[in-house]
């Protein structure tokens, strides 16, 4: 059974809330884009790749990042990685010297969270109950798994599909009893993204929970580099051992793996499909510099 949050609509449809049916219809525009190699659309033929009219698209993509079209398609430059590395890269070592490490205060001041202790993760989860859900997310459906202590596992499946983000989570937690409960996890899912307050439940080795409290000091809107994020957590030469860390990070988004670039100011990788990546950074960076008089 699969249940959305908030309300999908079709295609005539405006949802109360942004949720995966502006996403789907974000990639599409993404797509056509990225197909017109770099020549900027206009709303006009922007609007009939999409099949609607220019004032529906409009007013549905503007709700859903807060700006224009026309000013999104800056932000989706292939270039804008590494001016967000250029402009807004975030020095971790600072963050931690003026007290925004710790559980008291991470990613956007919201998020709490414990870890599971060493011995347990070897385990595999043995003995653990993981429920589960599938939900509407402003970057398309999101599968949703959490324990009693908070959310565990949030993968985009807008690339993967959703069997494949199943089996992605659950052979992280082999020995893990995993059960549908929508009731339950729902809500979790709904505050997070509302802003509401999340607890984070985070399941993983040793040196992977050290890397994502890394992550989870990155702003909103800024970005930076895997080898930023070695030196702090004190491991400067392993820098790739921090790539595989970022990249098995379970809860996508709110511990935001998508803010680490390589040092070139390249993409890297991204656990749930690069397009969804990048959608990410360009939504935050939006939506950081939107005002009322932007086109």
């Amino acid at each position: 059974m699969t249940q959305s949050l908030p309300h999908s609509a079709g295609a005539d449809a405006e949802p109360d809330q942004p949720g995966a049916y502006h996403y789907g219809v974000m990639a599409r525009a993404i797509a056509a884009i990225d197909a017109a190699g770099g020549a900027p659309l206009p709303l006009a033929d922007l609007a009939s790749e999409l099949h609607m009219s220019p004032a529906h698209f409009q007013r549905l993509f503007t709700r859903w990042v807060g700006v224009s079209p026309k000013r999104y398609q800056q932000y989706l430059a292939l270039g804008h990685a590494k001016s967000l590395l250029a402009d807004r890269a975030t020095t971790l070592a600072t963050a931690q010297e003026v007290g925004l490490s710790g559980s008291g205060r991470l990613h956007d001041l919201f998020l709490r969270w414990e870890a599971m202790r060493p011995g347990d993760y070897a385990r595999g989860g043995e003995g653990l109950t993981i429920r589960w859900a599938v939900a509407d997310s402003p970057f398309g459906p999101a599968l949703a798994m959490a324990t009693d202590q908070g959310l565990c596992g949030l993968a985009f499946t807008a690339e993967c599909g959703e069997a494949e983000a199943q089996a992605d989570l659950r052979a992280r937690w082999p020995g893990a009893v995993f059960v549908e409960d929508p009731d339950r996890v729902l809500p979790l899912v709904s505050a997070a993204f509302g802003g509401r307050g999340a607890d984070l439940h985070l399941i993983g080795a040793p040196f992977q929970i050290k890397v994502w409290e890394a992550l989870l000091q990155i702003p909103s809107g800024h970005v930076t580099t895997y080898s930023d994020i070695a030196r702090v957590i004190g491991a400067p030469k392993a820098v790739r051992a921090v790539g595989t860390a970022v990249g098995r990070n379970p809860i996508s988004w709110l511990i935001p793996c998508h803010r680490a670039l390589r040092k070139s100011g390249g993409l890297g990788g991204y656990h749930w499909g690069l397009p969804v990546k990048r959608a990410m950074l360009a939504w935050e960076s939006a939506r950081q510099d939107a005002s009322p008089q932007q086109e």
